[in-house]
């Protein structure tokens, strides 16, 4: 075994040190919101809890789980989530692979149109407005409308071009058509660029706030990050108005909220991991 010499050494204990660092400041924020989720009310509001829970109960989760419209929200961020990465994914596919065929007429016009839009776009009163003038207003036409992103689009198209072209070829020979090509071969092989590109479009979807909050109004159709923001603005006001005075912090009560949002991110994202250092340098390389 080579010994490393004394920058070597100093390098990696730094590289380490600053690292450990790094994932404990990551690491914190979540300990910290559990922690909060499950400590006393006075605990919380006083700010006692730093690290570890300060009287444990769990009267926020009872709430939490009691709150029926904490769950149809929590259905429709999972529906919107899924179903809508699912159509992301189809138009992204598709155009993607059509984009990174030479063969394509007008391809570097569409290409250029498709860069464009990353570089300038309506804004976002123009664009609330054409949501509004196509009906725009529930969450089945909220994942339509939202399904393009130039930038995922960008990096499927990427990740396909690096395919040679002998392997597209050798299929032609031997009959295959554009669909067969497209299902067999390339999204096989670009396996790590299409879950990455999936990851990106499922935690938009789980994240969003804006567009949930303007064009999602109805009652059915919350989504979750827009009930907790406004459920968190009604206990304040109420609070504040003497009208309800609560045995658990509602501070607590939002932690417990927030813990059970990211549990799917939680569990999903460690599985999907591995593909993303590949998926995004193979789709990020080409231009």
């Amino acid at each position: 075994m080579k010994r490393l010499d004394r920058t070597e050494i100093i390098f990696k204990i730094l590289s380490y040190t600053l690292l450990t660092l790094f994932a404990l400041a990551c690491l914190y924020p979540f300990i910290y919101v559990l922690s909060g989720s499950i400590s006393s009310k006075q605990a919380v509001d006083n700010g006692d809890v730093v690290l570890w829970p300060v009287g444990i109960n769990f009267e926020t989760y009872i709430e939490v789980f009691t709150n029926k419209m904490f769950w149809i929200s929590y259905c429709n961020t999972l529906f919107v989530t899924v179903y809508g990465t699912l159509v992301s994914m189809l138009v992204g596919i598709t155009g993607a692979y059509a984009l990174s065929k030479s063969r394509l007429l007008f391809g570097r016009g569409f290409n250029f149109m498709l860069v464009f839009t990353m570089w300038f776009n309506a804004g976002m009163i123009p664009t609330y407005r054409n949501f509004l003038n196509f009906g725009v207003n529930n969450k089945y036409m909220f994942i339509i409308a939202l399904g393009f992103n130039a930038f995922n689009i960008i990096l499927l198209r990427n990740g396909f071009s690096s395919i040679p072209s002998e392997i597209e070829e050798a299929a032609t020979v031997d009959g295959a058509t554009d669909f067969q090509i497209l299902s067999k071969i390339y999204v096989p092989m670009s396996k790590s660029t299409i879950v990455t590109v999936a990851m990106f479009y499922a935690v938009a979807r789980w994240n969003g706030y804006i567009w949930a909050q303007m064009i999602l109004t109805s009652d059915e159709d919350t989504m979750l990050t827009v009930f907790i923001k406004n459920n968190m603005a009604t206990m304040i006001e109420n609070l504040s108005a003497g009208t309800w005075e609560p045995t658990y912090s509602i501070y607590g009560l939002q932690y417990a909220f927030i813990v059970c949002s990211i549990i799917p991110v939680i569990v999903i994202y460690p599985a999907l991991q591995k593909y993303f250092a590949a998926g995004v340098n193979v789709g990020g390389v080409k231009e």
